[in-house]
C-alpha cells in the first residue's frame, strides 16, 4: 500500500450512524473533508463486527452486506482524490452501551455499566468468524487496509488483560491463553482478505494499572502477530479501567511505537496528542515510526495536512486545484 504522505487520520469515534449501522451523508462529508485536506491515509472510526459488539447504537457496522455500499461511497471518494482508506474493526465487549448487557471474557463490569455476560466457547468461535466476515466486507467496499482494534478496553483487549479476564479455560490464565482469541482473529482476517491488503493492529502496550497487561506481555504478543500476518502496529496504552494513570503531553504515546520498532523491527504508527508538524516530522524522519496518527488536530482543522506541507515549504497536492488561490505565502504560519 502506498500513501501520498505519512499522515494518517486516527480512528475516532463519531457516533453518527443510525441503528442499522449504515454510513450516512454526514460520514461522507466528515471523511471527505480530511481527504480533500491532504491526509494520506484516512482510518475510519470503529466499525462493529456484530450488532451486539457496538459501543453505542450509533456506531457503524459491517455485520451484514447491506452496510457495504455506504462505506464504499466514501472509499471511492478517497481514491478519486488521492487518499487511501483503512477500516478499523472492533467489538466493544463489556464497554458496549448498545444493549442491556455487554459480552466479555469474564463477568467483570466496567465502572457504571452492568455486569457483562461471559462468552461461551461457541460464542467465542462465532465472534472470531464475525471478524473475518467483516474484513471480507471491508475489502468488498474497497478499503485499502484493515485495522484490528486490540486496545482501549474493548473485547480483544479485555481478553489480554488479567484485570478483565478471569477465565480458567484455554482463553484464560497464561499470556499465551489470554492472547489466543487475538491470534485466532488475526488468522481469520488473514484468511478472509488478500495478502496484498495490509493488516494493522491497534495495541495497548500496557494497562497502567496494578495487575494489568505489561509491556513485556504486549511485546511478546506483537512478536507473534508480526510473524502471523500483521504488517503494522498502532500503539497506545491504558483505558481498560476508567481514567489514564500517566502524564499526557504532546506525543505522550509515541515512545511505545519507538520501543516496539526498535525491539522487533516492525512497522509502527505513533500517536498521542500529536498536533505540531515539527513533532510529526521528527517522529518520521528519526525513523521512530512509519506513520503518524493525527486525531483531534484533524477534528479542529480538516486542512491540517495542507498547512503542514506549506509550513515545511512544500507544495502540497491539491485534490481541487482551485484551492490554490487560498494558499498564498501568508498562509504558511501554523
Amino acid at each position: 500500500m502506498t500513501t501520498s504522505n505519512r499522515i494518517a487520520m486516527s480512528p475516532m469515534l463519531m457516533y453518527m450512524a443510525e441503528e442499522d449501522g449504515i454510513a450516512r451523508d454526514l460520514h461522507l462529508v466528515h471523511y471527505g473533508a480530511r481527504i480533500l485536506g491532504g491526509v494520506g491515509l484516512v482510518m475510519t472510526e470503529v466499525i462493529a463486527v456484530t450488532p451486539e459488539g457496538r459501543i453505542s447504537s450509533s456506531d457503524l457496522g459491517l455485520w451484514e452486506d447491506a452496510q457495504i455500499a455506504g462505506l464504499a461511497r466514501i472509499v471511492d471518494f478517497a481514491h478519486e482524490h488521492g487518499a487511501v482508506m483503512g477500516a478499523q474493526l472492533a467489538h466493544a465487549g463489556r464497554k458496549s452501551k448498545s444493549q442491556e448487557r455487554g459480552l466479555a471474557p469474564s463477568a467483570v463490569a466496567y465502572e457504571g455499566l452492568p455486569v457483562p455476560k461471559e462468552l461461551s466457547g461457541s460464542e467465542i468461535d462465532s465472534t472470531v468468524a464475525a471478524y473475518g466476515e467483516a474484513a471480507a466486507r471491508a475489502v468488498s467496499a474497497g478499503f485499502d487496509c484493515i485495522e484490528l482494534h486490540v486496545a482501549h478496553g474493548y473485547l480483544l483487549h479485555e481478553f489480554l488483560s488479567p484485570l478483565t479476564n478471569q477465565r480458567s479455560d484455554d482463553y484464560g490464565g497464561s499470556m499465551e491463553n489470554r492472547a489466543r482469541i487475538v491470534r485466532r482473529v488475526v488468522a481469520e482476517i488473514r484468511g478472509a482478505v488478500p495478502d496484498s491488503v495490509p493488516l494493522f493492529v491497534r495495541l495497548s502496550a500496557e494497562d497502567l494499572a496494578d495487575g494489568g497487561l505489561t509491556r513485556e506481555e504486549s511485546t511478546w504478543l506483537a512478536s507473534q502477530l508480526a510473524s502471523e500476518g500483521v504488517d503494522l502496529f498502532d500503539v497506545s496504552s491504558g483505558n481498560v479501567v476508567p481514567g489514564y494513570a500517566a502524564p499526557v503531553y504532546p506525543g505522550y504515546q509515541a515512545n511505545y511505537a519507538l520501543d516496539l520498532k526498535a525491539q522487533l523491527g516492525v512497522k509502527t504508527a505513533a500517536m498521542g496528542s500529536i498536533s505540531s508538524p515539527e513533532l510529526a516530522e521528527y517522529l518520521v524522519s528519526s525513523r521512530s515510526a512509519d506513520l503518524v496518527f493525527i486525531g483531534r488536530a484533524l477534528l479542529r482543522d480538516p486542512n491540517w495536512a495542507l498547512k503542514a506541507a506549506r509550513h515545511a515549504g512544500v507544495e502540497p497536492h491539491l485534490a481541487i486545484p482551485a484551492y490554490a488561490r487560498a494558499t498564498g505565502p501568508y498562509e504558511r504560519g501554523f
